[in-house]
């Protein structure tokens, strides 16, 4: 039971401690040099006050070694600082690899949530206890931040891109879950919870919400829907061969070269002229409107399964990537 003095949430993630001791020093070394120049300057204003109305001031010429001493110690605690900070930031932002990937739309007012197994959730978000977790995520309307205190972890959701986040729970149980960024009239209504439970019970916990088909599968059949192998089919055609497509390195028509991650993919789906790619022209129509947030969810992760091909491989021809 968290005391009632408790200054920090508790810590259920594997870089709690981390984030809690990198704040804990921010505060400290804030208060101590806080506390350490207003009281030299009551005690310069006590001990070296005017006496007197005719009394002069003495010259006071400067002391280099006082002036290299005081501009060191900041410097050396500043880039000490730094790093820590660094340190923290890139473990807080590289997923490791094998992450189960879950995810996360925001809407005015509440968080739907999707398990790669296709469990769907509003509001709730159960996970296994001690494996790294990676949330894929966008917004319906607004911006809306994703914050879970006690895994120290916080980010936008921004409608018409992907963010992420990632994390590890370290300990069973159940912890709030709020959006943090101001969403309209009923923002502070926009809360939830993450379950974090032992392997075995999440096990049981999927079998105990059946789902027809896995989130692949849904984007399979909206991609056999929307006659997208038409054009797509392997080798190319009017379009490029999508194999492999995601994370590939895509030339653009303009010469300039992009990654093919979550929010490339959604962009040329609902914009295919925005980022054209070399040796293909304009012939593929805006799938906007036809597709929502969810089944875009589903039709990237459908293209992220596909395996590269040879064609799709081929260096000779890297303009054979999307679109």
């Amino acid at each position: 039971m968290p005391s009632i003095l408790q200054f920090f949430p508790e810590q259920a993630s594997s870089f709690a401690h981390d984030v809690d001791a990198l704040t804990l020093w921010l505060i400290g070394m804030g208060a101590f040099f806080t506390v350490l120049i207003a009281g030299l300057v009551i005690v310069f204003a006590i001990k070296y006050r005017r006496r007197s109305p005719d009394q002069v001031g003495e010259n006071f010429h400067e002391s280099p070694l006082l002036e290299i001493t005081w501009t060191l110690i900041p410097l050396v605690i500043v880039l000490f600082t730094f790093v820590w900070g660094a340190k923290v930031f890139f473990r807080l932002y590289r997923p490791p690899a094998g992450a189960i990937e879950y995810h996360v739309t925001g809407k005015q007012w509440m968080w739907k949530t999707q398990h790669p197994t296709g469990q769907r959730e509003i509001n709730e978000l159960h996970l296994p206890v001690g494996r790294a977790v990676k949330l894929t995520m966008t917004s319906e309307d607004v911006i809306h931040s994703f914050f879970v205190p006690a895994f120290r972890v916080k980010a936008d959701v921004v409608p018409g891109r992907y963010t992420s986040m990632w994390f590890q729970p370290t300990k069973p149980g159940r912890y709030h879950l709020f959006c943090t960024e101001y969403c309209g009239a009923q923002h502070s209504r926009m809360i939830g919870w993450v379950t974090v439970l032992p392997t075995d019970d999440y096990q049981t916990w999927l079998a105990s919400v059946p789902v027809q088909q896995t989130p692949i599968e849904q984007g399979a059949a909206l991609y056999a829907r929307l006659g997208c192998a038409e054009c797509h089919g392997e080798g190319g055609g009017r379009g490029p061969d999508l194999n492999g497509v995601f994370e590939r390195d895509v030339r653009l028509a303009s010469g300039e070269r992009v990654g093919a991650d979550e929010t490339y993919l959604r962009e040329s789906i609902l914009d295919p002229g925005a980022k054209l790619v070399a040796g293909f022209g304009r012939t593929m129509p805006s799938f906007r409107g036809q597709v929502d947030e969810e089944q875009m969810h589903t039709l990237i992760r459908y293209l992220k399964s596909l395996p590269e091909t040879r064609a799709a491989a081929a260096p000779v021809a890297p303009e054979n990537v999307v679109r």
